[in-house]
């Protein structure tokens, strides 16, 4: 396709041939490949959804697990098909679209220059005619010939006044606009030639990592030309109602663009339908993969702390991948991945579009974009959708990681006590309302029911959303799960009325009693002056137990002025105080002392084999059967 190009817009371009240029031709190729596309996409979903998921769900053993691993080889395959006809589709249109307007150019050019007889010469310069009167002989002027410029000289004296000729300054105008035409037209087609080039495909059947890395940088490439396009069409700054009414409005054949060419565009923006998501994001999946492995992340080689990020990132992605081609019920949908940040993704089990109850989890400290990510929090999403789908068969349950939690480290411990962070939840309430929006305006129901969860650092972050105007959009009820506080005073604060909010806390979670700032304080200073202390009294050891003492001495002295309805962040939402409904959860096991780390009982509450009772208050509230919750008493 590259060759065919050239030989119609080359860098020997004149404006005859920039004149021929048929864009429609183009963008029939452009179809002809988008053909291509759509078919590899269908063969990919047939073998996805079909073959894979029918082996998988009804045969067993060595031979079925060959034969299911093959298929999805063959499944990436068309993948890869299916990206690189759709980069070659949007750069054929693009080109036609850009081409178009040093044509319309040309044409008024070569319009004006007939409507004034002038002659136009293949070199692109103008003839005119002589025309006025020399003031001295009387005789007409001379004709002549002007050549084109495609560069503005501003300084150049008029042609008035270097040929009185009345005709010479409009061929000079004329000439200059056939130049700047064809010098753009020129331009134009290095560019995509470029681009171009690097649509081509290795020989062979067989789509390596390395094939994938490079596909991601020639998306990028692609990216690159299409913003004018398609790109700067995306309403970015809209509403979800808005995004939805676009999307809506477009050709099929466009959103096949977008999907192509601009999937992480389309897959993270709120107002889109969640299939539509889910589609775009495994495809961004598998670019964001390719492109991490393009910076080295396959050796791990060379460049120490950002080789292990990137292998950590890209472990975590690919967990996702394997356990979105494997496939189960409920059914995942992909709203969400990136890797900005400590890495983004939103997972739904259950479609959140078609589903009566929908429940989207945030989770809280140290959470980010890996292998835990994907062991622990997609499997509380999982287990929080069986549960809910118990109740009522149309529910959907959300992981929604739009957000950096904090990332805990001994600096940050050390850092203002005051904030502790709690910019980082103000800021994931904005994006996670906004993600809220998107399911409401998708949404195909009259009146869904939707849940806001919150664990541990998560609960900040949506107690913080819930306090913003408007609160949670769509949220009917709140959960708080392992709460250090939500920045409010009471339940009634969070906008759903305090009978619909409802608080998990475990006795042995440490996180849900966590020292009120005067408290922290106190045990800070103490800490720091009784090392101090005992350092001089007894060298290291001294230190050491000076630092536990005078924190204790402190902690104790402060706690008799601190109120106890006071954690971290505000009321405690278990304190009678807070108002909200608390539910009944286990114990768990103590911290260090049940032999399970230091904080064992703040992990278990969505688990239905380590606390069933909790998981099943989950389930109930979030599948709008709250009446039916096992109720605890307040602190």
């Amino acid at each position: 396709m590259s060759g065919a190009v050239r030989a119609a817009v080359g860098e020997a371009l004149t404006w005859g041939q920039l004149g021929a240029v048929r864009c429609a031709a183009l963008e029939g190729a452009a179809d002809g490949w988008g053909t291509a596309s759509n078919r590899a996409d269908a063969a990919r979903d047939r073998i996805d959804k079909q073959l894979v998921a029918r082996l998988a769900a009804t045969q067993e053993g060595e031979a079925v697990d060959a034969a299911v691993a093959r298929l999805r080889g063959l499944s990436r395959n068309f993948q890869y098909v299916y990206t690189e006809c759709g980069l070659v589709r949007t750069t054929l249109n693009s080109l036609a679209g850009e081409l178009r307007a040093p044509q319309r150019r040309l044409r008024e050019a070569l319009e004006d220059a007939r409507g004034l007889k002038f002659a136009v010469h293949g070199d692109g310069s103008v003839s005119y005619p002589a025309a006025g009167e020399n003031i001295l002989t009387r005789e007409k002027l001379p004709g002549g010939t002007a050549a084109g410029s495609s560069v503005s000289l501003l300084l150049a004296p008029p042609q008035a006044l270097t040929n009185p000729n009345p005709h010479a300054a409009r061929a000079q105008e004329i000439a200059d606009a056939i130049a700047r035409a064809v010098g753009e037209a020129r331009e134009i087609d290095a560019r995509y030639a470029r681009a171009l080039r690097k649509l081509t495909a290795r020989d062979g059947l067989h789509v390596t990592d390395a094939m994938w890395a490079d596909v991601s940088g020639d998306a990028t490439a692609v990216r690159g030309l299409a913003d004018e396009y398609l790109k700067d069409a995306i309403p970015v700054d809209g509403s979800s109602a808005e995004r939805k009414a676009w999307w809506d409005g477009l050709t099929q054949e466009r959103r096949e663009e977008y999907l192509a060419v601009f999937p992480g565009e389309i897959g993270n923006l709120d107002g889109i339908p969640a299939e539509v998501r889910d589609a775009a994001n495994r495809d961004n999946l598998r670019l964001l993969i390719g492109r991490l492995e393009g910076l080295g992340g396959r050796d791990g080689e060379g460049r120490g702390g950002e080789d292990e990020r990137v292998e950590t990132r890209l472990a975590g992605l690919r967990a996702i991948d394997e356990q979105l081609r494997a496939g189960g019920n409920p059914p995942m949908y992909l709203l969400g991945i990136g890797d900005e940040g400590n890495g983004r993704a939103i997972v739904s089990y259950g479609n959140p579009d078609t589903a009566r109850n929908v429940s989207a989890y945030v989770p809280g400290l140290g959470t980010a974009l890996d292998e835990e990510f994907v062991r622990n929090d997609l499997k509380r999403a999982r287990d929080t959708a069986i549960g809910a789908q118990e109740y009522d068969r149309s529910s959907a349950s959300i992981v929604w990681l739009g957000y950096d939690a904090p990332q805990l480290s001994a600096a940050d411990i050390t850092g203002n006590t005051d904030v502790m962070f709690a910019d980082q939840a103000r800021v994931g309430a904005v994006a996670y309302n906004e993600f809220m929006s998107g399911i409401s305006a998708t949404n195909e129901n009259d009146d869904p029911h939707v849940t806001a969860v919150g664990h541990s650092y998560g609960s900040l972050t949506v107690g913080q959303a819930a306090q913003r105007p408007g609160g949670v959009p769509g949220a009917d009820d709140i959960i708080l799960l392992g709460s250090p506080g939500t920045g409010a005073r009471s339940a009634d604060e969070l906008g759903v009325g305090r009978e619909h909010v409802f608080v998990g806390a475990a006795e042995n979670d440490p996180v849900t009693a966590m020292p009120a700032k005067i408290e922290a304080r106190g045990m800070a200073t103490g800490a720091a002056s009784g090392a101090v202390v005992g350092a001089a009294l007894g060298g290291p050891v001294g230190a050491a137990a000076g630092a536990v003492g005078g924190g204790a001495a402190a902690y104790f002295a402060q706690d008799a002025q601190a109120d106890g309805r006071e954690i971290w962040y505000g009321t405690d939402p278990a304190h009678e105080a807070f108002g909200a409904q608390r539910f009944r959860v286990a114990d768990g096991p103590a911290p260090v002392l049940g032999g399970e780390g230091l904080t064992p009982a703040h992990s278990n509450y969505f688990s239905p084999k380590k606390d069933p009772v909790s998981a099943d208050n989950i389930a109930k509230i979030v599948s709008g059967k709250s009446r039916g919750i096992q109720v605890e008493e307040w602190r």
